[in-house]
């Protein structure tokens, strides 16, 4: 079975793109964040045909996660136990179903912008919560996948010293993320493809993508059974290059369970 993620900033602005992915990699489920639409808007005639089902949730033009898969799509679960809500509204940012045996999760971890907004401390709230509901799901082959915006190491920036004030690099959002790994999940792409470089995310702004300086934030989670079955992962690169991309780059990763 091959999996991806890929954050598509707008899966109606590049539904050919999608397409031509799952077609040009011979991806059996993706895991989408940022659709930026509601259910209903979503265009999905063209992954039907080609076999794909399909679960989103979005409320509005912000925000939204999705699965597409072609091995089953069952047991579709929004949101998990306890997720905390943002101005009283619990966002579309997670959302898990059962595809071809394996469990799983779609997710856009919360931005955080800036260190001490009240976003920062939903951001750790939101994912300490996803911690505990997480718990219960390593049991079975389960992935928890998608934009983490957390960059855990060093060499997973292109210049930590650039990001010394920012979000996604500290302390606190790092070992929210290293809570994951001491309780068994594993990062099952580092291995395939390490850092430096092999990053997810160059901003639009002053050419990063071109420059190389990007980060890596999109991430795939496995459980025990999952990581025992991977057999090979990497960066799809080339999804950031050309007119229209997304800021993201899909994460593909390949499992015999």
């Amino acid at each position: 079975m091959r999996i991806a993620t890929w954050n598509v900033n707008s899966l109606r602005s590049r539904i050919d793109r999608v397409e031509a992915f799952l077609e040009r990699h011979d991806v059996d489920v993706l895991a989408v964040q940022e659709t930026k639409a509601r259910e209903d808007q979503l265009p999905l005639m063209g992954l039907q045909s080609a076999g794909y089902d399909v679960a989103a949730v979005g409320h509005d033009q912000w925000n939204g996660v999705a699965v597409i898969s072609r091995v089953g799509l069952d047991d579709v679960t929004v949101g998990f136990p306890d997720q905390p809500a943002w101005s009283d509204k619990v966002e579309a940012r997670a959302l898990g179903a059962t595809c071809g045996g394996v469990r799983v999760w779609s997710l856009y971890v919360p931005n955080g912008r800036k260190v001490d907004d009240p976003h920062y401390h939903y951001k750790l709230d939101w994912l300490a919560r996803l911690h505990d509901a997480a718990q219960g799901w390593r049991d079975v082959p389960t992935a928890l996948v998608g934009d983490w915006n957390i960059a855990p190491q060093d060499d997973d920036v292109y210049d930590i010293a650039a990001f010394a004030k920012d979000t996604h690099v500290t302390p606190p959002e790092r070992a929210a993320f290293s809570a994951f790994l001491d309780d068994g999940w594993t990062d099952v792409v580092r291995p395939h493809a390490p850092t430096p470089g092999n990053y997810t995310y160059w901003d639009y702004y002053r050419q990063r993508f071109e420059r190389d300086r990007g980060m890596r934030i999109d991430f795939v989670l496995g459980s025990p059974s999952l990581a025992a079955g991977v057999t090979g992962a990497f960066v799809d690169r080339d999804e950031r290059a050309g007119k229209g991309a997304s800021d993201h780059a899909p994460v593909v990763v390949d499992l015999e369970l």
